[in-house]
C-alpha cells in the first residue's frame, strides 16, 4: 500500500495538470481565506465621487458603480463561490454515493427503481431545473446550495453504482461475504475504498460546475443576493457598463474563469494519475 501512495504521488508531481490545478486552486483558496487582510479597502465602503474608475494604482481592479473597490468585492466573492461549490459538492456525493452503493450491490428491484429516479432527473436540463428549484426556494446562498445538490447527486450515483457493479464480483468481495462479513462492513471496508478514485475525479470537477452554476444563477439575479459580493452578479450588473467601465465586467468574468479552470485542470490530472488504462 505504501508503495503504491508513493507511485501515485510521483505520478501526481510529474503531471502538470495536477501540479498547474493545485496552484490554481490554492491561491483562490488563500485569496477566500486572507480576504480581510489582503483587501485594502471594506467591504462596502462607498465613495460615489470615486464610481466607475479604471483600475489604477490606487483601486488596482477599479471600482464599481458605487464607487467600492472591486478587488475587495472580487476576493470577498472568492468566498462565496467556493463555499457554494464545496458545500454543494458534498452534500451531493453523500446523497449520491449513498444511492449508488444501494442500487449498485443490492441491484434487482431496487437498482431499477433508483435507476427510474435518476431518468427522471437527468431528463430535465440541469440548470433549467436548478432555476425552477431556486424561484421555488427563493433568492439565497443556502437556496443556491439546496438546488445545486438536488440537481448534482446523480452523477456521483451513476459513478458509484457503475464501480460497485464491478467490485462486488471481485475476488476479496466474495470471500468476506463468505466468511460472513456483514453488508455494512462490507460496503464501507472493501467497496468505497475501491470506488474512491473516480468519486474524487467527479467532486473535483463538480466544484468548478457549481461556481458557474452559482454565478449563473446570481447572473440572472436568482442566486446570492446583494449587497453580499458575488461574482455572478457583479458581471451582470457589470455588462451594463461595457461601453465606459469594462472592467466592471471583465474582471469578474476572469475570476470565474480562473477558479473553474484550476478546478477542471485539478480534475483532469486527477484522472489521468488515477485511470488503470494510463500508460505507468
Amino acid at each position: 500500500m505504501k508503495i503504491r501512495k508513493n507511485k501515485t504521488f510521483q505520478k501526481a508531481i510529474h503531471n502538470k495538470s495536477v501540479v498547474i490545478g493545485t496552484i490554481m486552486v490554492l491561491a483562490v483558496i488563500l485569496i477566500a481565506l486572507l480576504a480581510p487582510f489582503l483587501s485594502p479597502y471594506d467591504l462596502d465602503l462607498m465613495n460615489m465621487e470615486n464610481a466607475l474608475q479604471p483600475p489604477s494604482g490606487e483601486h488596482l481592479f477599479g471600482t464599481d458603480q458605487y464607487g467600492r473597490d472591486l478587488m475587495t468585492r472580487i476576493f470577498y466573492g472568492a468566498r462565496i463561490s467556493l463555499i457554494v461549490g464545496f458545500v454543494s459538492v458534498f452534500f451531493s456525493m453523500v446523497i449520491g454515493v449513498l444511492v449508488g452503493l444501494i442500487a449498485g450491490y443490492y441491484g434487482g428491484w431496487i437498482d431499477n427503481l433508483i435507476g427510474r429516479i435518476i431518468d427522471v432527473f437527468l431528463s430535465f436540463p440541469v440548470l433549467l431545473l436548478a432555476i425552477a428549484l431556486v424561484a421555488v426556494l427563493g433568492g439565497g446562498t443556502v437556496s443556491v446550495i439546496i438546488s445545486l445538490c438536488l440537481v448534482s447527486w446523480t452523477q456521483y450515483a451513476r459513478v458509484v453504482r457503475s464501480s460497485v457493479l464491478v467490485i462486488r464480483e471481485e475476488e476479496y468481495v466474495l470471500a468476506a461475504r463468505t466468511f460472513g462479513a456483514s453488508n455494512f462492513r462490507i460496503l464501507f471496508k472493501y467497496v468505497i475504498p475501491n470506488a474512491l478514485a473516480p468519486i474524487i475525479v467527479v467532486a473535483t470537477l463538480g466544484i468548478g460546475t457549481a461556481i458557474v452554476s452559482e454565478a449563473t444563477l446570481s447572473f440572472m439575479g436568482l442566486g446570492v443576493q446583494p449587497p453580499t459580493p458575488s461574482w455572478g452578479y457583479a458581471l451582470s450588473f457589470g455588462l451594463r457598463y461595457m461601453r465606459t467601465a469594462a472592467h466592471m465586467a471583465t474582471i469578474p468574468g476572469l475570476a470565474i474563469m480562473f477558479t473553474v479552470l484550476g478546478f477542471n485542470l485539478l480534475g483532469n490530472g486527477i484522472r489521468d494519475i488515477t485511470d488503470p488504462r494510463m500508460v505507468n
